[in-house]
């Protein structure tokens, strides 16, 4: 499993912000019973950059908390089963399962971990997470689809052990 960490916003965040990015993405793909070793972009990006993101790439014209970019299309959420019979899901050099980008905006981690009343840490790992599950397919569209991936990121939050 490969997770670059690019951060571009500077966000001194007291703790280990690459450790814990590697630890989320893996719990999200063991979770889901991912078959193949992949590949994951963070970006940690300031709130003027992500409001560019999402005009550009979602038509929405305001900053948001995080951003997900999935290369890989599924039939549905976590059905892996297509996924190795095309060669372009795949990194040539490594052979990992280039699975998308994830954009966090540093500024709002921080300030959304003071409104809810939890850590930073706690915050980062929860959109990361969320993003993760973009990432492999899931979404939040409808009622049922928001029950099942919220269901979701609290069982692999609770077995990280990161709480409220």
């Amino acid at each position: 499993m490969t997770v670059t960490l690019e951060d571009e916003a500077g966000a001194a965040f007291p703790f280990d912000y690459q450790g814990l990015a590697e630890e989320v993405v893996g719990a999200a793909l063991e979770f889901e019973a991912f078959p193949y070793e992949a590949e994951v972009g963070v970006f940690l990006v300031l709130p003027e950059e992500i409001h560019a993101m999402n005009r550009e790439f979602r038509q929405i014209d305001r900053p948001t908390d995080v951003l997900s970019f999935p290369m890989v299309a599924y039939g549905k959420p976590g059905d892996f089963s297509a996924l190795g019979q095309d060669e372009d899901n795949f990194n040539p050099d490594t052979g990992e399962a280039m699975l998308g980008d994830i954009v966090l905006n540093v500024e709002w981690v921080k300030e959304q971990a003071r409104q809810y009343g939890h850590s930073e840490e706690r915050e980062y790992a929860f959109l990361i997470l969320h993003s993760m599950l973009h990432l492999l397919g899931y979404d939040h569209m409808t009622e049922e689809d928001a029950v099942q991936m919220e269901g979701k990121q609290r069982e692999i939050l609770n077995q990280m052990g990161i709480l409220r």
